[in-house]
C-alpha cells in the first residue's frame, strides 16, 4: 500500500519541525518569552494533538496520560523539560504512524468515533489540521529562536524531495 500524500506531508512537516529545533538546549527550550509559550511546551503540545487524534481516538490507546494537563490547549503555560517532551513526541509519533499508514482516500472521508459519537471533522480534515498546526508552531519556534539570539538557523522550507506531489489514485 502506498502512503497517502497527506501522511507524507505530515511527516515532512514533522521533519522540518525537528530540523528547526536541532541544537536547542534544555535551558533555551524552557525559556518563556511572554506571551509566547516555551519551545519545550510547543513540542509537547504537538505531541498531545497527535496523541489525541491518531493514538487515543483512532487506536484506543493513551501513551502519555498527563500530557494534556501539561501542554493542552487552554491549559496554563508550562515549561516542561526538553528531553521529556522529545521522548513523548517520539513515542507518540511512532504510534501514530501505525494508524496513519492505513489511511486511504476512502478512509480520509470517514469520521473517527469518540465516546460513541462521530468526531465532527473527517479524518482527512483532522490530518490537514495536524499538518497546519505543525507549520504554525514551527514558525513560532523559529521566531523564539531568533528572539533568543540563535544564529545560523535553518532556512524554510527545506528539501522537498521527500514530500513531492503525486496525483491521488
Amino acid at each position: 500500500m502506498t502512503t497517502h500524500l497527506l501522511v507524507t506531508q505530515l511527516r515532512f512537516a514533522r521533519s522540518e519541525f525537528v530540523r528547526c529545533l536541532e541544537g536547542v538546549t534544555d535551558k533555551d527550550a524552557q525559556r518563556r518569552i511572554e506571551p509566547i509559550n516555551s519551545i519545550s511546551w510547543i513540542i509537547g503540545h504537538l505531541a498531545n494533538q497527535e496523541n489525541r487524534y491518531w493514538v487515543t481516538v483512532a487506536q484506543g490507546q493513551l501513551l502519555q496520560p498527563g500530557l494534556n494537563d501539561l501542554v493542552g490547549y487552554g491549559k496554563p503555560a508550562s515549561t516542561p523539560p526538553l528531553d521529556e517532551m522529545w521522548a513523548a513526541w517520539t513515542s507518540i509519533t511512532e504510534a501514530a504512524d501505525e494508524y496513519l499508514e492505513t489511511l486511504t482516500p476512502a478512509l480520509l472521508q470517514t469520521h473517527l468515533v469518540w465516546k460513541d459519537k462521530p468526531v465532527e471533522e473527517s479524518v482527512g480534515t483532522l490530518l490537514m489540521r495536524n499538518i497546519f498546526h505543525y507549520w504554525f508552531h514551527l514558525g513560532e519556534a523559529h521566531a523564539i529562536r531568533q528572539l533568543l539570539g540563535h544564529k545560523s538557523l535553518p532556512q524554510f522550507v527545506g528539501d522537498m524531495e521527500t514530500a513531492v506531489y503525486y496525483p491521488e489514485v
